[in-house]
């Protein structure tokens, strides 16, 4: 899918700051593409942007409304359906990334088809795929992988992009989730491949390119975490990285939603990953360290890398704070 920008981010009646997450991670990191926002009547969440009504958006030269929210279970609310479907009234394509589609929406579907509108469901992937077959492919990539979920591989992936292309190196980061393609304007949702296909999805996401051109594939779960190891496994395969950046948060006692399970060690992680990902690119190889430090004070924050870097032997660097710098240079 390629969603059209620019965007009015639509928020609902969220009811805390942490529902918009993607909302809120579309705004930090492309917020050229973002005209305003849109909040409902109760919404508890403001991501930064200038509220707008619709036909506000539409003047400013809106594209497509992004529905920025994620609530339980996934689902549009009926109070969001009127907004939606005058968004395409003004001539607006809809985009979400919940798990209810769009066009389970009665009528939605042939409104939009009638006004020559386009949907995307970002959660669920619009083509299908071959199995992956493992062929050497021209170009370069990088993989985030993570000692868990929610560690910040998506982060540290465009952290890398905006370094490497500050540079004027060729790159383009490669979006495996929801927000992520909302991000890139394209993109495959991994989690909603089915199993046997996903590493075919991430060999069309980073096909062929030139021999200087770095595809920076945002990584997926942990091959420690029992829920999702399936995807990072496939996306290892799939993308057959020639660099992987381990992504951690130094806080977290126990692997996310599983706490019988313990945070294993950073070496063990990227030790797994490497022997994993020599199926498909015998050269593989960690880089770098990228940790998230936001729930620590700065001087932690330093205490933490260096303690890090000192252990692994490998730049450690928060690669949102901090900026990328150190993990680029070590590509070299």
């Amino acid at each position: 899918m390629s969603i059209a920008n620019p965007y009015l981010m639509f928020l609902g009646d969220a009811p805390d700051q942490l529902a918009a997450k993607t909302a809120n991670g579309v705004a930090k990191w492309r917020p050229e593409w973002c005209v305003g926002q849109l909040r409902l009547p109760g919404c508890q969440a403001d991501i930064g942007l200038q509220d707008m009504t619709l036909e506000e958006g539409v003047a400013a030269g809106a594209k497509t409304l992004i529905v920025g929210v994620a609530n339980q279970g996934g689902f549009l609310p009926e109070n969001w359906i009127a907004t939606l479907e005058q968004a395409l009234d003004l001539g607006m394509d809809v985009a979400s990334g919940l798990h209810m589609r769009l066009t389970d929406l009665p009528g939605f579907g042939e409104k939009a088809a009638k006004l020559g509108r386009s949907l995307f469901d970002a959660r669920h992937p619009a083509r299908d795929f071959s199995v992956g077959k493992g062929n050497k492919r021209t170009g370069k990539r990088l993989l985030t992988v993570g000692t868990d979920v929610s560690v910040g591989k998506m982060f540290t992936s465009l952290a890398i992009e905006k370094e490497m292309k500050a540079r004027g190196m060729n790159a383009d980061f490669r979006a495996t989730g929801q927000t992520g393609i909302f991000i890139a304007g394209s993109g495959v949702s991994v989690d909603a491949v089915v199993a046997d296909f996903i590493s075919g999805s991430a060999e069309w996401l980073s096909p062929d390119n030139d021999a200087d051109h770095w595809d920076l594939v945002e990584g997926q779960g942990s091959l420690f975490h029992a829920s999702y190891a399936g995807v990072t496994l496939g996306l290892l395969h799939g993308s057959q990285p020639d660099a992987i950046v381990l992504c951690h948060e130094p806080t977290r006692p126990h692997m996310r939603g599983t706490p019988q399970i313990p945070m294993p060690g950073l070496q063990a992680v990227i030790d797994a990953n490497i022997a994993a990902g020599r199926l498909t690119n015998p050269n593989i190889r960690c880089i770098g360290v990228s940790m998230n430090t936001s729930a620590l004070s700065a001087d932690e924050a330093d205490t933490v890398l260096r303690a890090v870097e000192s252990e692994l032997g490998l730049p450690c660097v928060d690669a949102f704070r901090q900026g990328a710098g150190r993990l680029v240079d070590a590509l070299d």
